[in-house]
């Protein structure tokens, strides 16, 4: 099989049906495009995430025309509550929502299939190479079955678990970037007290934070996390001495709205934990016929682990690279190029992440947002992606606190 050498239409293979292989297969089949979606889940499918959407999920969202329909089943936000150490807040403001990503995973998974994309569920066993060693299809399990497909572009969408990424040899880091632990829980009574995406820090979630979004139909996200939660050696390393389960429960301990709102609420299931890869590192983006996205690729953010927006942005990236006119090397090219482009705001979300190490910063922070309307809207800016959030903890952003 020869590479696309032009903008035409050709055949694409995007295997994981979450927002970033959504958001791709959707741009390519309204564009023309034959695209199969694959996944290993149904149509569906849960994922362990906090469910806010930020305006970066917003902005993803209108631009493959569904974001009239996801607002019309979240919960809207309209500030984030950031709770410090001491107890201090400041609700920082912005255009936000909450839907559980079971529910959002299959509006995404449905709008790339109206606009022509065919679903399949199946996991990925490998990737298939033609003589010149390019990716031209891939071998996919359907419980004992396999299904082999050809295509002309495969872009790999998997997640955190690399595994996916091992099998097409893109693999540079096996362990994950942060870990979390989210429970959903049915507590009606709470509509209108809790009403912001809370995010607390404190010295008993040290290294971390945990969380409490609201969310359609009384339901609440709580969940605790921590970020850098791997050692990393040459690509391979283990955890590293944090109990997520104990950080959950010294949240609920600490923070009294967590404790009532387990105390009054019905917890659904059970909670869950999954790994999660940041910062744009672990992974190579791209070989010869392929090209890798979403968190597969790090797109999670460090510091707030907010990354269905940039998962979404990195998957219609990808397909804007394969309509663009060019051969093999120049859509490589011109995809990784635009995920460098992103990479000096991931840096700054690294930068900030000292936060979770040092609760203190964020005491700081709050007690000047709440006495600076210059210092809020900077807050407000982290928010809509007007200002680089490691530059209000830098030395220079930590003394603008005292002097404005």
């Amino acid at each position: 099989m020869e590479a696309q050498q032009n903008s035409a239409p050709g055949r694409v293979l995007v295997v994981g049906a979450g927002p970033a292989g959504c958001a791709a297969a959707r741009v390519l089949a309204e564009a023309g495009w034959s695209v199969v979606l694959a996944d290993q889940h149904p149509v569906g499918r849960d994922k362990v995430c906090g469910d806010g959407l930020i305006p970066d999920a917003h902005a993803a969202l209108a631009r493959l025309g569904l974001l009239q329909a996801v607002m019309a089943e979240a919960q809207p936000v309209a500030h984030v509550g950031c709770v410090g150490p001491r107890g201090g807040r400041v609700d920082v403001p912005g255009s936000m929502a909450v839907l559980p990503r079971r529910r959002l995973d299959e509006l995404l998974n449905r709008h790339a299939q109206a606009a022509g994309a065919a679903f399949v569920q199946a996991r990925l066993e490998r990737v298939l190479e033609d003589a010149q060693g390019r990716v031209c299809g891939a071998v996919l399990k359907q419980g004992a079955a396999a299904l082999e497909l050809h295509c002309d572009w495969l872009i790999l969408a998997t997640g955190a678990v690399p595994k996916a990424l091992q099998a097409a040899g893109l693999c540079e880091r096996h362990t994950p970037s942060a870990v979390a632990l989210r429970g959903y829980v049915h507590a009606p009574a709470l509509v209108g007290q809790i009403r912001a995406l809370e995010v607390v820090w404190s010295q008993a979630v040290r290294p971390g934070y945990g969380w409490i979004f609201p969310g359609p139909g009384g339901v609440f996200n709580i969940g605790a996390g921590v970020v850098d939660s791997h050692s990393d050696l040459q690509g391979k390393g283990s955890k590293k001495d944090i109990n997520l389960r104990a950080l959950f429960d010294a949240f609920v301990q600490h923070y009294p709205p967590a404790a009532e709102l387990l105390r009054q609420g019905q917890l659904q299931g059970e909670l869950k934990g999954a790994p999660l890869r940041c910062s744009l590192k672990g992974a190579r983006f791209t070989r010869p016929g392929l090209l890798v996205a979403g968190e597969a690729a790090g797109s999670t953010y460090s510091f707030t682990c907010e990354g269905i927006g940039k998962a979404m942005e990195t998957g219609i990236l990808a397909a804007e690279a394969l309509q663009a006119a060019g051969g093999d090397a120049a859509v490589r090219q011109r995809y990784e190029a635009a995920l460098q482009a992103l990479r000096p705001r991931f840096a700054m979300y690294e930068r900030a992440n000292s936060v979770n190490a040092h609760p203190w910063l964020a005491d700081l922070v709050i007690w000047r947002g709440k006495k600076s309307p210059k210092v809020l809207a900077r807050m407000a800016g982290v928010l809509n992606e007007t200002t680089n959030p490691g530059n209000l903890i830098s030395f220079k952003g930590l003394s603008r606190l005292f002097f404005e």
